[in-house]
């Protein structure tokens, strides 16, 4: 019994949309656990909690529970078997950590702990990440609704490209982490969506391999199961967005990648070709393309990217880039 209450006093259950606001308004970090009522909340990751709790204080660190049958803004994480962690500051979505993964769970908390007191302390700006299953209520970027805020386009004079998490990754669990690797290399991203691809777009997609050996392979791979979707730009005056996400990527095989950048997504993640974890625009042009045509309700104010998702993918206009790795198209 005694264990039990010290649970409850841990974990604040939130039931209603009302302590779901009073939840957003806490100071400090929240951790929520999503659950689902026929399978109850991660139980194993309780002691974890407990230790955190000590570690960070009790003033700035506070863990909830939240069943997604009961609060709307949760309604699309209903019916999903795998833990979700979702990391709340100062009302913003902070981090999310999918699986009960107790190393990267404790990793963020510690993280995101810290950088929130840096916000507090310092006047940092707050990381605000968007999470795909809150997008409808969080006012979040959709790939199934057109976006008409200006707080919703990409800013003029930044450059945005598509990186993909592949099926091999994300079946394997690494989507959290390898998010987690683009937030601390300096990214922002502007969408991320969760989809399992056509064999029509990924054809459109790689029709510039068409002719190639490795096509089908690579074409039923990509369609194989969800895959991660997501738009990337970077701050002004930083390194260019497309160049910066090649570079993180790190070579197309994933043996020369733990060769040559051992410390790279693609050496890290990656397997053997073509499951080598992520892919990315090889250039300004690519990105137009690619983007227009997987993402093609989302607006950007700049002229290359606007251009190309108002006259569809074979529209695409703009100067084409130096190009990293020009033996990778993928």
């Amino acid at each position: 019994m005694g264990s039990k209450k010290k649970e409850i006093a841990l974990q604040v259950n939130i039931s209603t949309q009302e302590l779901w606001e009073e939840m957003l308004s806490s100071k400090g970090l929240t951790v929520v656990d999503v659950y689902q009522g026929w399978c109850g909340p991660c139980k194993p990751m309780v002691s974890l909690f407990q230790k955190m709790r000590i570690e960070g204080g009790l003033d700035l660190l506070h863990f909830a529970l939240a069943e997604a049958d009961c609060l709307d803004v949760l309604e699309k994480y209903r019916g999903k078997c795998e833990p979700t962690f979702l990391f709340y500051a100062g009302g913003e979505l902070v981090a999310v950590v999918r699986g009960a993964n107790a190393p990267l769970l404790q990793k963020t908390i510690r993280e995101q702990l810290e950088a929130e007191k840096k916000v507090l302390a310092e006047g940092c700006e707050r990381k605000v990440i968007r999470d795909e299953p809150l997008s409808d209520e969080d006012g979040c970027l959709s790939h199934d609704k057109d976006i008409g805020d200006d707080e919703d386009v990409a800013s003029s004079g930044k450059t945005c490209t598509l990186a993909i998490i592949k099926p091999d990754a994300v079946v394997h669990g690494k989507t959290d982490e390898i998010i987690m690797k683009i937030h601390e290399a300096g990214f922002d991203i502007l969408a991320n969506e969760e989809r399992t691809m056509t064999e029509a777009e990924m054809r459109l997609f790689y029709q510039h391999k068409a002719g190639e050996e490795a096509f089908e392979k690579l074409v039923h791979h990509m369609c194989s199961g969800p895959s991660h979707l997501l738009i990337l730009t970077r701050p002004e005056g930083t390194e260019d967005v497309i160049a910066a996400w090649r570079t993180l990527m790190g070579p197309c095989d994933p043996d020369v990648a733990r060769r040559e950048q051992p410390d790279s997504i693609r050496a890290q993640f990656g397997t053997e070709m073509p499951f080598n974890a992520v892919h990315g625009s090889q250039d300004r042009e690519d990105a137009s393309r690619e983007l227009a045509l997987l993402f093609p309700t989302f607006k950007f104010s700049d002229e290359v990217l606007e251009a190309s998702l108002c006259h569809g993918a074979e529209g695409a206009v703009g100067p084409t880039e130096a190009r990293c790795f020009p033996e990778d198209t993928d």
